[in-house]
């Protein structure tokens, strides 16, 4: 189960410019944001761990993310 609502999902994508969006794509979505966010998290931990803090803060996800760009 995903932790993200199809209803995000789906507002993300019309963001994105799609006028319809079927729920086959907004699951799809949902589960590749989810597998990312997990990955990002993971690598974001690490960052705090190497600077010796026990909180994730916004720049080590920011340098998690800019890693893998």
């Amino acid at each position: 189960m995903n932790e993200l609502s199809q209803a995000a999902v789906e507002r993300i994508m019309k963001k994105a410019g799609a006028g319809r969006v079927s729920a086959d794509a907004t699951t799809t979505l949902a589960d590749l944001m989810e597998e990312y966010g997990i990955f990002l998290a993971k690598e974001a931990k690490k960052m705090s761990d190497h600077a010796g803090r026990k909180t994730v803060r916004g720049s080590d996800v920011i340098m998690a993310a800019e890693m893998f760009k």
